[in-house]
């Protein structure tokens, strides 16, 4: 099925969700459905998006960010090759596509540890600079508190009860806010929650 058509039927029953809701609904479930919505609508633009900042920015003579969004399209491009090696002509999807830009900025911030713990300033800089340009393509962050309440919520609603449930935790949260938190801090609070529970 192409893409777009996948992505409007997922919308239709995304509607349909809402539409349904009732007034007594719980609002933590209301909230994740309208801010699913708004992570679909970011994604569908997404690749339009980077092809077009890329033309702006070497109009602009802007090297850092030239050099950060060809890097960005490139690492996708190998994406859709491997993806479509394996049978699948539409490339990886949307959420494969944020969490791929989630991964490159948490091995920058890897990068920029090492880089200032040997006194590699400048080149800290450079990579910090790189972060801010990737996280212009990711939708809107979620607050540290409120990652918090997401994972306690999604423990709570599995019925996670020590560190044997941490795999079905993080995958809940993987597929509620792609894109919209790191999910390798995430993991640390997780496994921090759920050893608090079992003891």
């Amino acid at each position: 099925m192409p893409s777009s058509t996948l992505l409007l039927s997922e919308l239709i029953l995304l509607f349909q969700r809402l539409s349904s809701v009732s007034a007594f609904a719980k609002p933590a479930r209301l909230q994740y459905d309208v801010g699913l919505f708004k992570v679909y609508k970011w994604c569908s633009m997404l690749r339009e998006r980077l092809s077009e900042s890329l033309k702006d920015a070497m109009r602009a003579k802007n090297a850092r960010r030239v050099s950060t969004l060809r890097l960005i399209i490139a690492t996708l491009k190998d994406r859709d090759i491997a993806k479509r090696s394996e049978g699948d002509s539409n490339g990886i999807s949307d959420d494969e596509v944020l969490r791929m830009l989630a991964t490159m900025i948490r091995q920058r911030r890897e990068s920029i540890a090492a880089y200032e713990q040997g006194g590699r300033i400048d080149l800290a800089e450079a990579e910090q600079e790189e972060i801010s340009i990737i996280e212009d393509f990711l939708p809107t962050q979620l607050t540290e508190e409120e990652v918090v309440a997401a994972i306690r919520e999604a423990i709570a609603e599995i019925g996670a009860a020590g560190l044997k449930d941490m795999g079905r935790t993080m995958a809940v949260l993987k597929s509620r806010y792609p894109g919209r938190m790191d999910f390798g801090t995430a993991s640390a609070r997780v496994k921090s929650e759920l050893a608090a529970q079992a003891e």
